[in-house]
């Protein structure tokens, strides 16, 4: 395993940044973006209920495990989908690979 996976984030205005997040903690890629600045709401704290932190993995998807049961059912309730969504919060960061790439979805008015 990786000592730090490079993460490529597109924002919803597609600003493109660079981050190096280590492997060793114990946070979801939901809050290492939260604590990056990114706009994500993540109003049920990470438990796979809001959506708010859907993201489009472009790079690295079939690299991380796979979605949960609960990760599919919130996916389901959400307007748009597509096979490489994920919910940045239930990507834990040992499992991250070496390099990905996500895309913030945008957020439904």
């Amino acid at each position: 395993m990786p000592e730090f996976c490079h993460v490529t984030v597109i924002d919803r205005e597609g600003v493109q940044t660079e981050l190096d997040v280590p492997t060793d903690v114990s946070m979801n890629l939901m809050e290492v973006l939260k604590g990056e600045g990114y706009p994500i709401l993540a109003t049920c704290g990470g438990m796979a209920l809001c959506g708010t932190c859907h993201a489009l993995v472009l790079e690295g998807l079939d690299e991380l495990p796979p979605r949960t049961e609960e990760e599919l059912d919130m996916l389901d309730t959400l307007p748009e989908t597509f096979d490489n969504s994920r919910l940045c919060c239930q990507i834990k960061a040992p499992a991250l690979p070496e390099k990905i790439t996500v895309q913030l979805a945008a957020i439904e008015d």
